[in-house]
């Protein structure tokens, strides 16, 4: 969980397994030269694999979704001693995974068929033809799942796909591409940081999956070397709570999605927003529901609130929490360090009430285990507090008048507002965010169009 610019590390932190921090794995970055070697052959594959039938490319993806099924559940231990998530999530993550190829398979030759657009042409319309070789940066909370979020869809439009891993999911990334046919153009990348850029060049397109700062410059790097870009950044999702809304599906509602994962996903619920009236009683509901939280070995199946992956990960949410406190939220559950050593991976259940516009956990991204409470009096309250963030990712909306909901879910400045339901994705519907959320989209036919030349034809 510790790692440089220079060396790739697996490493894992069990209270079962381990009495201390264990070093799994690690080896030395590839040099950059290696790498430029790799998109060379890349392309050569891609020219070959794009000229294919897209049926005949999505039945070597079938054929990989196989072996990725066959080994999922192999995979999902990886990810558990890697990452550090409870291992029914990870288990999730790989089954979902599986069903993403399936998804695209079925679905990309009817996506990608050329389509006619009636003008004054005799025949005129668009095709899709591949953009070459996309490259992307991944991070370490899905590092399967979001590799094939990527991946998948581009590959079924005959792109070449290169991956660099987050270096502290290494045995996981290798295990995983192991798995990948010969005849599919997709390979791993074990990069050092600074060498970035100059593959960033190399290739026809960029993806990242990741914080908003490392997005940030990253998206600059692109830029500069005018390539396509999808970012998929931070998120600080708004889960508003109306007075008429089911308080008890909406208390266990939260808790779900703000602690699954330990918290540690861009797409949970991050501020509550609770109309003034039902909040003393919501908030009863809801420590109640956090309350049942267990921490412990994320091997064991009645563990559901999992370590943290890494130690300064930890920190900083417990400096986030100590500064909403300093600067006047009431913290009702958690906040504190364990006292243990052993435990140093963990940070208990943390809610804070009366959220205010000082507190860092107002205007930055929370990561871990911690939520505020807002109150609000109102639909424009609701609305302001659910905007006032440099984040767009995604909402909730908790009400019987659904009416009312799908008003205010115009007025959020999100990528997806989910309506009596936490936020989450779907393969069929598109997944991205605005503003500090980044910019593109992921999943569905949306998800397949971004790596791909949408080419006009007109034929007098």
């Amino acid at each position: 969980m510790m790692t440089t610019s220079e060396t790739f590390i697996a490493d894992f932190y069990s209270q079962r397994i381990y009495p201390h921090q264990q070093l799994l794995a690690t080896r030395s970055a590839d040099s950059v030269q290696h790498v430029l070697t790799q998109v060379a052959n890349l392309r050569q594959q891609q020219t070959a694999f794009a000229s294919l039938p897209i049926t005949d490319r999505t039945a070597r993806l079938l054929a990989f979704a196989e072996k990725l099924a066959a080994h999922q559940n192999d995979l999902a231990h990886l990810i558990c001693e890697e990452v550090g998530r409870c291992l029914r999530e990870c288990q999730a993550e790989l089954a979902k995974s599986v069903e993403l190829i399936h998804y695209y398979a079925k679905l990309a030759p009817e996506f990608l068929a050329n389509k006619v657009i009636a003008t004054q042409a005799s025949l005129s319309g668009v095709s899709f033809s591949a953009l070459g070789v996309v490259f992307a940066v991944m991070p370490w909370n899905y590092p399967v799942w979001q590799i094939l979020r990527f991946a998948i869809p581009a590959l079924c439009a005959g792109n070449a796909c290169l991956v660099k891993p987050a270096p502290s999911v290494l045995r996981v990334t290798e295990a995983l591409f192991e798995l990948v046919n010969e005849d599919l153009p997709f390979q791993a990348a074990f990069l050092a940081h600074q060498d970035t850029e100059t593959v960033i060049a190399a290739c026809d397109a960029f993806a990242f999956t990741g914080s908003t700062q490392t997005g940030k410059h990253l998206a600059a790097l692109a830029g500069k070397h005018l390539k396509k870009s999808v970012l998929e950044l931070g998120g600080s999702n708004a889960f508003i709570v109306l007075p008429d809304a089911d308080l008890f599906q909406a208390a266990k509602d939260a808790c779900y999605s703000r602690f699954r994962d330990a918290g540690q996903s861009c797409n949970a619920a991050k501020r509550l927003i609770v109309y003034e009236e039902i909040a003393d009683k919501f908030i009863a509901l809801f420590l109640k529901e956090c309350q049942k939280l267990q921490t412990g070995d994320p091997m064991l199946p009645e563990t559901t609130l999992a370590p943290l992956h890494r130690i300064d990960l930890r920190d900083k949410v417990h400096q986030q929490v100590c500064d909403a406190t300093a600067h006047g939220a009431k913290l009702l559950l958690g906040g504190k360090l364990p006292e243990n050593q052993v435990c140093a991976h963990f940070y208990p259940a943390t809610v804070l009430d009366q959220l205010n516009e000082n507190c860092r956990m107002w205007r930055e991204e929370v990561f871990g285990p911690a939520i505020g409470i807002i109150r609000v009096n109102n639909i424009t309250e609701a609305i302001a507090a659910a905007n006032a963030t440099p984040y767009g990712l995604g909402a909730s909306i908790y009400t019987q008048n659904t009416q009312q909901a799908q008003k205010m879910a115009h007025a959020l400045e999100v990528g997806s507002v989910f309506i009596n339901r936490h936020t989450s994705s779907d393969l069929r519907l598109p997944f991205g965010g605005v503003k500090h959320s980044g910019f593109g989209r992921e999943l569905s036919e949306f998800g397949l169009y971004e790596f791909v030349n949408v080419k006009t034809y007109w034929q007098k």
